[in-house]
């Protein structure tokens, strides 16, 4: 959540930075800051009725010792009027503590300054591409054509199974989605310096409110109940990404300032009730209810934040290079960024049967929005201080749309799919052939 230092000292600079992310959020500060007031003021009278009841309470026994009993009842009575005034107060303080707290939790974090101002996706501005798009001596196929001419996913079965936002891979599609995980584990965690960690797939309600998803998302998760018993259901949910569990690992810790920063990388499937609102019935994978991913985070000192951003990106970069496949990177905009994110890029990969980009990578600082949240920090061994540090989020990569742009990139006029080299020896072909 925002440091609710920064919304008394620059409340201004606060709503100005909301408001550039059209999403009416810079209207809650006043609210926020109405409630902290209330809080404030309760805890001052507090300290103060506190004062008077500690020298009160002297004077009781003094007047006690000097045998003045009926003085010294008349003082009991105001002590106890204090502290029954106090045992209010308390209680006010508690209230306005825990609205002002739920508020802010569905505040988004505020935008850097260098991220552009914009309301749509569309305002995005594009900051580098790399290679150039697949062309085709033959008409080329697009990836559900593939998909069933190779038999590597049946659609039908796999909606069959779980409904409709769901797959089922057969064969050497199994196979591939197989070996795209584990070349992604293998390179960010051997050459990029990555731990590999394997985090729970059902995780509890506060790793979710830890990393942002509520209660923003609520409604878009799937919630698991226990059996038959209902009054568990909400309390754990599916992963809608690696995220939330990794990110939270150190939740509620202090970390030696040596031991950062702390790279880790997992494999997850991913669980979204929302991820195919619009269009899960359309055939194919663009949009899909559950995806596999393999997920990049990073808790680093505030000061190196930025600059671990953009390694990560070049992270997530070298797995599109190496597969051979054309993508543009862009910086979201104000408008269309994550509602933790203090700043994003996304990375869009050519997808030549969709005649498109797709996105299969987002990376983001969410400077100490989340650990805040979570109660993560470091202690700065400079100054002893404890700090909350910069928690980074990335996909490296995301599935399955880099399987459907592999599929569609490589195919050749038979319809067969050549085998990018680096994921031969995953799975022993150059080729996967036509059945």
């Amino acid at each position: 959540m925002l440091d609710i230092k920064l919304l008394r000292e620059k409340p201004d600079l606060v709503r100005e930075r909301l408001a550039s992310r059209h999403g009416g959020d810079d209207a809650k500060v006043s609210e926020v800051l109405a409630l902290d007031e209330r809080r404030r003021c309760a805890l001052a009278e507090v300290e103060k009725l506190k004062a008077q009841r500690n020298a009160a309470s002297k004077e009781i026994g003094a007047l006690m010792a000097q045998k003045k009993s009926a003085d010294a009842d008349a003082k009991k009575a105001e002590v106890r009027a204090i502290g029954d005034r106090i045992t209010a107060l308390d209680h006010e303080v508690a209230e306005a503590a825990m609205r002002r707290d739920e508020l802010l939790l569905t505040i988004p974090n505020v935008p850097h300054p260098s991220v552009a101002l914009g309301a749509t996706a569309e305002e995005n501005p594009e900051v580098r591409r790399w290679g150039s798009p697949a062309s085709f001596a033959f008409q080329p196929l697009n990836h559900v054509a593939l998909c069933e001419k190779l038999r590597l996913v049946d659609f039908a079965r796999g909606a069959k199974l779980s409904g409709s936002g769901f797959l089922l891979y057969t064969g050497w599609g199994a196979r591939l989605e197989r070996a795209l995980i584990n070349f992604l584990l293998d390179l960010h965690q051997r050459e990029h310096g990555y731990q590999e960690v394997a985090p729970p797939f059902i995780i509890g309600e506060h790793c979710m409110v830890g990393v942002g998803q509520f209660p923003k998302f609520r409604d878009q998760a799937y919630a698991v109940q226990e059996g038959l018993d209902a009054s568990t259901l909400g309390k754990l949910y599916l992963l809608p990404t690696a995220e939330a569990p990794v990110a939270n690992i150190h939740r509620e810790e202090i970390l030696p300032g040596a031991d950062l920063p702390v790279r880790y990388v997992a494999y997850s499937p991913c669980f979204r009730a929302e991820a195919g609102a619009a269009g899960v019935g359309t055939r194919g994978m663009i949009r899909v209810h559950q995806f596999d991913k393999v997920e990049l985070i990073k808790i680093v000192p505030p000061e190196f934040g930025y600059d671990e951003l953009e390694a990560m990106v070049r992270n997530a970069e070298t797995v599109l290079q190496r597969l051979g496949l054309h993508y543009r990177v862009i910086n979201l905009c104000t408008g269309d960024m994550g509602f933790a994110s203090a700043k994003t890029y996304d990375i869009e990969v050519w997808a030549p049967g969709q005649g498109q980009f797709l996105e299969v990578s987002s990376c983001s600082n969410c400077e100490d929005y989340q650990a805040r949240r979570m109660n993560l920090r470091f202690k700065d061994a400079a100054s002893g201080d404890n700090r909350f540090p910069h928690i980074l989020n990335g996909s490296g990569t995301a599935l399955a749309r880099l399987f459907v742009a592999l599929l569609e990139t490589h195919q050749r006029a038979d319809g067969s799919v050549l085998v990018p080299e680096p994921l031969r020896p995953y799975l022993g072909i150059d080729v996967i052939p036509i059945p």
